[in-house]
């Protein structure tokens, strides 16, 4: 058993393990909530320890708070900032409502490491906590976290697919394949002018993830409990928002109204549903790579994806597309939760909402894993894939819904005749149609020619 060490708080004493930096409130909350092993996302906490400094910062420039402790206080923030100390952050996320735990824990932490570093004592609720409430910290810092994590990983790497996708379909300009809605045959388009549907899906879903910002943007600090601002300067808000802003190169600012900052997560929720189409967007991408890819011999066969790790444990040979199975479970959670988000953002009663944690949590894991698998996606799978053209040139050959280009000459009802005794008899369109029409080989060569077919692109 590990050595234990007494901590007191005002409900009394507990203890606490002896190389814990954090103290009694903490501990409460590790023995109240062992439910899930998941604890907050690291860039909550170093957002945290961000917001922590900034109201550091700020409370000393209006003269509450002492130079040393502002200095020892700063110092340990970098630290946690900069993920030095996220194993002192235990707690589940499944906890108070309000993340008061968690914010708890920042100020604990905080305070026993300052105080060592300043040669005096810090409190965690006097000097660390001054001037704020966990209802405005958290909020602030679910925005802090968010904003951070958009720009510096989200906005990137979408950026990176759109770029790949477009080097790709640059490449394939001159490769025509038979198009197909509801899954069956239609008129022929190119592959790059396939491919430009993802890249402008993707540029429209990166467009209406920047026009949220701004909303996140705003921050809740200086609301303190109820959004009054009771105990903080009435230019206390607008200083952490200054300090954070310096500190991140992000425009930050106080939210307008106070009382909608702490009591709503609305920006959360508006956001998350950017990501949600986002999923959408990477969800329609994968399927279509996978059917594309899908066979080699008894599928679509159109492309071949890059072979990454043997697909069967009974199966020699067999590869899977691994890259777009892995996209679509990760759009699969980011849909789930943007589910929770919306829920948890129902839960403002009255003065605070109460489901902050699990807004965290689901939010900033749905911007990590978008951004990673958008890179992956990108790199292994779009970037490397080959074009099967045989299969491709065959396919489109005796596709007979290229007599669609015949309507005008001949008129619905003969192509109709035309397309169905080309693929009864598994022929050539343009050999069905020099016998059934008295049109040229040379005619109708023209006519039919998937590249004269795809329109001005």
């Amino acid at each position: 058993m590990s050595k234990l060490r007494k901590e007191k708080d005002s409900m009394g004493e507990l203890k606490v393990p002896v190389d814990a930096l954090y103290g009694a409130q903490t501990q409460r909350a590790i023995e109240n909530f062992p439910i899930s092993g998941m604890t907050l996302p690291a860039a909550f906490i170093q957002s945290l320890g961000l917001v922590k400094q900034a109201c550091a910062n700020a409370n000393n420039r209006l003269g509450g708070l002492d130079e040393n402790r502002r200095r020892a206080i700063s110092s340990i923030c970098d630290d946690i900032a900069n993920g030095e100390l996220t194993q002192q952050f235990p707690l589940d996320v499944f906890q108070t409502g309000s993340a008061t735990s968690t914010n708890m824990n920042a100020n604990e932490v905080i305070a026993n490491l300052a105080s060592k570093e300043a040669g005096d004592s810090v409190h965690p609720n006097d000097h660390v906590n001054m001037s704020q409430s966990s209802n405005d910290v958290i909020p602030t810092t679910i925005h802090v976290s968010a904003a951070i994590t958009c720009h510096q990983q989200l906005i990137p790497a979408i950026n990176h697919l759109i770029s790949v996708i477009d080097k790709k379909a640059e490449s394939l300009a001159s490769i025509v394949k038979t198009g197909r809605t509801h899954l069956m045959d239609a008129m022929p388009v190119s592959m790059e002018q396939e491919l430009s549907g993802w890249s402008a899906q993707l540029l429209t879903s990166l467009r209406q993830i920047e026009n949220t910002l701004p909303e996140i943007h705003q921050l809740a600090i200086g609301g303190t409990a109820v959004g009054t601002g009771i105990n903080a300067d009435a230019t206390f808000g607008s200083l952490v928002a200054e300090e954070l802003s310096n500190a991140t190169g992000l425009s930050f600012k106080v939210a307008v109204n106070p009382f909608a900052a702490l009591s709503a997560q609305d920006a959360s929720v508006a956001l998350s549903g950017q990501l949600k189409t986002l999923a959408t967007v990477l969800m329609k991408i994968s399927n279509d790579l996978r059917w594309m890819n899908s066979g080699p011999l008894a599928g679509i066969g159109e492309i071949a994806l890059p072979a990454l790790q043997p697909g069967s444990s009974i199966m020699p040979g067999k590869v899977n597309p691994v890259i777009p199975e892995a996209t679509a479970m990760v759009c699969a959670q980011v849909i789930g939760n943007d589910t929770t988000i919306t829920i948890a953002g129902q839960s403002g009663n009255f003065q605070l909402n109460v489901m902050l944690p699990v807004v965290a949590h689901n939010l900033l894991q749905s911007i990590e894993i978008l951004s990673n698998t958008s890179r992956l996606l990108a790199d292994k799978a779009i970037a490397g894939f080959t074009v099967n053209e045989d299969n491709i040139n065959s396919a489109i050959s005796k596709n007979p819904i290229l007599v669609t280009a015949l309507n005008t000459v001949i008129g619905y009802e003969l192509g109709a005749k035309i397309a169905k005794t080309a693929y009864a008899d598994g022929r050539a369109v343009i050999d069905v149609a020099v016998e059934m029409t008295d049109m040229s080989r040379a005619e109708l060569k023209e006519l039919l020619d998937p590249k004269n077919l795809i329109g001005g692109q």
